[in-house]
């Protein structure tokens, strides 16, 4: 709603109730899983049995905690080492191709910014099945001509990489562009009269003012691999990350384990969120 148009009382008293319903509606889910993670019961639900932390540090089955389970760390290392390739894969690309098109002119600009634009209306299950049918196509016609077999081409990890690149590295692209796009031209023209070589100016100018936005398409890019199941799914082999063997202990049966996993995860999203915001704030302060 404007806040430059004039509101009755009763119109401003709806808008306050929507928004707060709203984010009841956002945030009742996410509290009801933080406050099953400490139920001293096998199951995720009422009725409640008293408060624990065995979900926590249990060491023993059937109630073994979140820090004492092999293959959940298992998986959340899986989790950050695709994470951690996709982010760096994600700015280096993100970051060239901003440079790409809002720096220079070519012949078929926008169909290519079209299809760097595509894999973020693909579902995510049809992008895996695709990347698989590619890849593994590739591998068994090596395999049959020349007997050799290209085991990263089957489903494992760099598969994962390799899907969830695919479509992360546009929205980094699409966070950096917006920010180079209000960057002054006239600072980098300025360093070059007073001497500067091309790559002084992108160390001292011009990365320095995309710190931010660097700083915010790394954590959206990690966040947004980390939690990734749809393509992950498509890909994954016998090293499965941590989203597929959340989906793994579903199958065999809910328990309060996984809502220990859940808030974990909240609690570590939030920490990325407040030092994204700190660290813009920072930069924007700075004189």
């Amino acid at each position: 709603m404007l806040a430059s148009l004039s509101r009755s009382p009763f119109v401003r008293g709806v808008y306050n109730a929507y928004v707060g319903l709203f984010i009841v509606y956002l945030a009742l889910p996410l509290l009801v899983v933080a406050v099953f993670a400490f139920n001293n019961s096998m199951y995720p639900s009422l009725p409640w049995k008293g408060g624990t932390l065995t979900w926590f540090f249990g060491t023993k089955d059937p109630m073994l905690g979140l820090f004492n389970d092999p293959n959940v760390w298992r998986g959340m290392g899986n989790s950050l080492i695709v994470a951690v390739c996709t982010t760096t894969l994600a700015l280096l690309v993100g970051t060239t191709t901003s440079f790409l098109f809002e720096r220079y002119e070519f012949p078929g600009k926008k169909f290519c910014h079209l299809l760097m634009l595509a894999p973020l209306v693909i579902p995510g299950v049809i992008l895996g099945i695709s990347i698989l049918a590619f890849s593994s196509g590739i591998a068994n016609r090596t395999d049959d001509a020349f007997g050799v077999e290209i085991d990263w081409l089957r489903p494992g990890l760099f598969l994962v990489i390799l899907g969830q690149f695919s479509f992360i590295a546009t929205v980094a692209t699409l966070v950096i562009s917006a920010r180079l796009r209000k960057f002054d031209r006239s600072l980098e023209e300025a360093a070059h009269d007073l001497g500067a070589t091309p790559w002084e100016v992108l160390r001292t100018i011009t990365l320095p003012y995309l710190k931010p936005a660097l700083i915010g398409s790394g954590i959206i890019s990690f966040l947004m691999s980390f939690e990734n199941f749809n393509t992950t799914l498509m890909l994954v082999g016998s090293d499965p990350p941590l989203t597929i063997t959340m989906f793994d202990r579903m199958k065999e049966g809910s328990t309060p384990l996984l809502n220990a996993v859940s808030l974990f995860l909240m609690l570590s999203s939030a920490t990325l969120g407040l030092i994204s915001i700190l660290a813009q704030r920072d930069h924007s302060a700075a004189p």
